[in-house]
């Protein structure tokens, strides 16, 4: 993907992927094994610098990551 508003920070390249990754928050959902924090990132594709953006989680998802695990 090419975006010429996409320039990396650390390399300056303008190619990135994007993508979502889940983790866990405070004990309880440790112990749960819920992943109630979202965030979704931009990776630069030649140097792989990464930057995170906390991204919002419905309930609805929390309980069915609750339910499946």
């Amino acid at each position: 993907m090419k975006n010429l508003n996409y320039s990396c920070v650390k390399c300056g390249h303008h190619q990135y992927e994007t993508g979502e990754m889940r983790a866990t928050g405070g004990t309880l959902s440790k112990i749960f094994d819920v992943q109630n924090k979202k965030f979704s990132y931009v990776a630069c594709k030649r140097c792989k610098y990464t930057e995170f953006y906390k991204a919002s989680t419905g309930a609805l998802s929390n309980i069915f990551d609750f339910l499946t695990n």
